[in-house]
């Protein structure tokens, strides 16, 4: 069973990656793999719940890679930066583009409400919420801080997702998110 879905996620990756969530043909993709429509079915009810399960893989890549840039960095607030920026960075990759920025929202409704997203969230208020006790960040309401800082984010990757020129686009959006968060950091006298 488990096999099954990892066959079906990888194939549906491909597929919604070269040709969109639309575009995408569930007998060629189920073809691919050995399998029937009623294996994707039973694993995944439909269409948009193989979609689903897509975005929740790259998402959950996303946000590795971006706490991987966060944690490179001199110290946790420029790591809250730098995962802000690198996430707003990834919307030059096409898989990305694509399937989490592009078709995700299309088909799958508003981003706050995915797991994978949730997931992030938590780690920026783990994050926004020791900043806060360090007195580098105002004392500030962790939740709406943080969903601030993660909606901006992500609706700068989408900005970026959706430029004619996203290469122009990109500078301006991580520029833009690192003075926004700026805000937030404690008054030094």
């Amino acid at each position: 069973m488990e096999e099954n879905r990892a066959k079906l996620i990888g194939a549906a990756r491909r597929a919604f990656a070269a040709s969109g969530f639309a575009g995408a043909s569930m007998d060629e993709l189920t073809a691919e793999v050995g399998l029937t429509r009623g294996a994707l079915y039973h694993g995944f009810g439909d269409k948009k719940g193989l979609l689903a399960a897509v975005v929740a893989q790259v998402d959950g890549e996303m946000a590795a890679r971006a706490q991987r840039a966060g944690a490179a960095a001199a110290n946790e607030w420029e790591g809250l930066l730098a995962e802000g920026a690198a996430y707003i960075e990834m919307a030059l990759d096409p898989e990305v583009r694509r399937i989490v920025l592009l078709d995700g929202p299309a088909f799958l409704g508003d981003p706050a409400t995915w797991p994978s997203q949730n997931a992030c969230l938590s780690i920026t208020m783990e994050a926004v919420a020791r900043l806060i006790a360090e007195g580098v960040m105002q004392p500030v309401d962790v939740e709406a801080a943080s969903r601030l800082l993660s909606g901006a984010a992500f609706n700068a990757a989408l900005w970026v997702a959706a430029s004619e020129n996203p290469q122009v686009t990109l500078p301006k959006a991580v520029a833009a998110f690192r003075l926004m968060a700026q805000g937030l950091l404690a008054k030094r006298d």
